[in-house]
């Protein structure tokens, strides 16, 4: 059976993580390689310590589950991290939550390095992350301060998705890759073209979108 993408991105990312070692930088500000291993863990292994991500009350559970977690040796984690844990143990789940998530975190441990260069993927792939962002459009649209529209660039189909509804929005336009990260936050992404209101797209180039 042919790994999903969620699963070739989470060996690819650990395979970087073992190549660059625990202290390489990453694109997640104050976070090195062996960092970005732990948060991965305690988001699949520690549920109610996971909350803490999102809850800043639980923020705390969140540091000790990860200061307990850091004090493994860095080969251990990665090896764990190679197999998902909790519910990501079922491909479905697996695939919804973290398709996008690892490879925006592969990317964040690519592109820390100083040589890094955009990735080709195969068009199979590209085509499932698009399908993945459609249905996770208004999820994360919630953090765009702004009526957006995400525009594929990488195709001639020019495929269109409504990320936050409204009047005059900003398109978005990009290889699908780069369009994520930008929706995820990340600063290093190529090839992206913001077009709408001036107001809006300073507006949108401003927010703090980072996830």
């Amino acid at each position: 059976m042919t790994d999903s993408l969620a699963r070739r991105e989470r060996a690819a990312l650990c395979d970087l993580a073992l190549e660059v070692g625990p202290d390489a930088p990453t694109l997640c500000a104050g976070w090195a390689a062996e960092d970005l291993v732990v948060h991965l863990l305690v988001r699949e292994r520690r549920p109610l310590a996971a909350a803490g991500i999102v809850l800043s009350p639980l923020a705390g559970l969140t540091e000790r589950a990860s200061r307990s977690l850091g004090r493994r040796p860095y080969a251990d984690l990665v090896a764990r991290l190679r197999s998902p844990g909790g519910l990501f143990v079922v491909p479905a789940v697996d695939d919804a939550a973290n398709t996008l998530e690892y490879l925006v975190h592969h990317e964040d441990l690519r592109r820390g390095r100083p040589d890094w260069q955009p990735r080709a993927l195969p068009a199979a792939d590209a085509d499932a992350l698009w399908g993945r962002l459609a249905r996770s459009a208004s999820f994360l649209g919630r953090r765009l301060p702004v009526p957006t529209v995400l525009r594929r660039a990488d195709t001639e189909t020019g495929a269109t998705i409504v990320a936050r509804k409204g009047d005059d929005p900003v398109t978005i336009s990009g290889d699908v890759v780069e369009v994520i990260l930008f929706l995820f936050g990340r600063s290093a992404v190529v090839g992206i073209d913001l077009d709408g209101p001036e107001e809006s797209v300073a507006a949108l180039r401003a927010a703090d979108l980072g996830a």
